[in-house]
């Protein structure tokens, strides 16, 4: 068996990926159990370290004093690095801070963006420190430190690791808050005796929200989906659960069996949805009836991926609002390992599919293991459908197709720029009409979708016909359809490169003289005749339309009427007229191809 270099490239970036993620998920879990603040920064440096992959990682908590102190590092080689004492607002550190978002510098002493600190910056020189990204540390919305990566090497970091960071800093935080709030409830129950019996409940409540996040991490762990985390909270919270997408569109709702709520309105979420992207904070509200309605934003870095609406009928408490938006953080892990997964997948589909594009007509034995691993019989693929829109990109429409070609056991990708996709079919029309109706629903766009038979696994040509007969419908005017190239078997000659001596001879029958004149002479009159036929003989309509001054139109028509010997004024040829419009079908055909 041949092996495919790309494939194994492909296939180990995507285990690379996940092995990434479980790392995440495995660290984001055992940072989860209460202990000592110290233990807890120096798990998180560790984790961080083996996850991110740099020279060394070290984090920085804001002090007392309001000067941002390392208080744990790994990777480093001086000691006296763990003594660094900056000023919040000076150095990479104060810009994280002051803008709660992940900053980076390829080379942090020549580096003249940031205000520099003359003591930080001989820790630099000593430590061989260079490329720096630093990501805050959020508690509350409150920026209360940060976890930086550093490599002793000039580089550039880019968006993958930089969400990678963000996503555990945000667990970071969390076993941060967690810590302080355990270290918060021992001192108190040692000083205060008095106020024993408030500190327990106070004690009771953090591990309950600790055993619901241990439970999200563990359902996730488990091969959870969006769909068990969102069920766990509203079986442990109550009420009921919607997760949002990107646009703010319900994705899916979990209700409580015990006190299930009734979910808003997809309007009356817009405006929750937008405050909580804007503050990072969960935010509440009650409407007429005494539901209580709480939103929290999907975030990972910068990246918004959605967000998750709690309903019920009594008011939230902290614990529980802090609950919800840690939740987000365990679906944000969840949506980018389900994104990674995907565009893995759709690259290896479009990839697949290009393949057999070029090696057709016929299919390679390496081909039919590749797509046999994806479960997909490859000489089972007979139709060929090529989507166009006039609003949406190739990439949006093949993003679509990629769902559609992973139910019917297809394939599909971008193929010459063209959004395209290969299947199996009994019923070529009804199939075509199918995956238009899917397309315009989910897309909200009109469409044009065309397809065509691969005969004796010719996929090449069954693409290049559907891609030309596509410009041939829309230059007749058809913006949304779904249709087979049989439909237009009247313009086949126009479309189909066997045929093109067909309508070669009937061109030059037609309006050859005319062609031979514009060639020759680098005139235009083959198009001024057509759009003089195009706007029904309208004189005025058609100078309107060319921008030009009637007597300069019927000096032209003139002109064309003496090369092809008629009388523009009293004939009205129907053999011209047709060759006129079959020549601009061709045009737009070719300009498809």
């Amino acid at each position: 068996m041949a092996e495919d270099p790309d494939g194994e490239v492909e296939s180990r970036a995507l285990v690379r990926r996940q092995r990434e993620l479980a790392s995440l998920y495995a660290t984001a879990k055992s940072l989860t159990a209460l202990g000592e603040l110290d233990d807890v920064l120096q798990s998180i440096v560790h984790h961080a370290h083996e996850l991110i992959g740099t020279d060394f990682t070290y984090l920085s908590l804001v002090g007392a004093d309001g000067k941002l102190s390392a208080r744990a590092s790994e990777g480093t080689i001086s000691a006296s690095f763990l003594t660094a004492c900056i000023p919040v607002g000076v150095g990479l550190g104060g810009k994280v801070l002051a803008s709660r978002s992940p900053h980076w510098v390829r080379d942090y002493a020549a580096s003249t963006l940031i205000d520099h600190d003359p003591n930080f910056d001989r820790l630099v020189t000593t430590e061989a420190l260079v490329a720096l990204l630093g990501v805050p540390l959020v508690i509350r919305g409150e920026a209360v430190g940060a976890l930086f990566a550093a490599d002793r090497s000039e580089r550039s970091f880019q968006p993958g690791e930089i969400a990678l960071l963000s996503a555990f800093a945000d667990h970071a935080a969390v076993a941060l808050d967690n810590a302080r709030l355990y270290e918060e409830s021992r001192d108190a129950l040692r000083e205060l005796r008095v106020a024993y019996r408030r500190i327990e409940e106070h004690v009771a409540v953090v591990e309950r929200a600790q055993a619901i996040h241990e439970a999200l991490t563990g359902a996730v762990l488990g091969g959870g989906s969006p769909g068990d985390v969102a069920q766990l909270l509203a079986d442990q919270l109550g009420g009921s659960v919607t997760l949002l997408d990107r646009g703010g569109a319900p994705d899916l709702r979990r209700d409580s069996a015990s006190s299930p709520c009734g979910a808003p309105a997809e309007g009356d979420l817009a405006d929750a949805v937008e405050r909580a992207r804007r503050s990072g904070r969960c935010t509440t509200s009650i409407d007429a009836d005494g539901i209580a309605r709480s939103v929290a934003a999907i975030q990972a870095g910068d990246s918004h991926l959605g967000a998750l609406a709690w309903s019920r009928e009594s008011a939230p408490d902290d614990v529980d609002l802090r609950t919800l938006e840690r939740a987000t953080h365990i679906l944000g892990l969840l949506i980018l390992k389900e994104q990674a997964v995907a565009e893995a997948s759709e690259r290896l589909s479009g990839e697949l599919l290009t393949e057999l594009m070029v090696g057709s007509p016929g299919i390679s034995p390496a081909q039919r293991v590749r797509t046999r691993a994806r479960g997909i019989d490859a000489d089972r693929l007979d139709l060929v459908l090529v989507a166009d829109s006039p609003t949406l990109s190739s990439t949006d429409l093949s993003r679509h197709l990629h769902d559609i070609a992973r139910e019917r056991a297809g394939l599909a990708g971008e193929h010459l720029g063209r959004a395209t996709m290969i299947l199996h079919s009994a019923d070529d029309d009804r199939t075509v009409q199918e995956v238009h109706q899917r397309l315009r629903r989910t897309s909200g766009a009109p469409v044009v979708v065309v397809g065509e038979r691969a005969v004796h696994h010719d996929w090449a040509r069954a693409f290049a016909l559907a891609g030309r007969c596509g410009a041939v419908a829309r230059a007749l005017g058809h913006t949304d359809l779904g249709t087979t190239t049989g439909r237009y078997a009247l313009y086949a000659t126009v479309f189909d490169p066997e045929r093109v001596h067909e309508l070669d001879r009937f061109l030059a029958d037609s309006i050859g003289p005319l062609l031979d004149h514009d060639q020759r002479r680098g005139s235009n009159l083959v198009d001024t005749l057509g759009a003089f036929y195009l706007h029904r003989a309208n004189v005025a309509a058609t100078a309107r339309a060319l921008h030009l001054h009637v007597n300069t139109l019927i000096k032209r028509l003139d002109r064309a009427g003496v090369v092809l010997g008629v009388d523009w004024r009293q004939d009205n040829d129907l053999e011209l007229r047709l060759g006129l419009r079959l020549h601009q079908l061709r045009v737009a055909a070719a300009g498809s191809a």
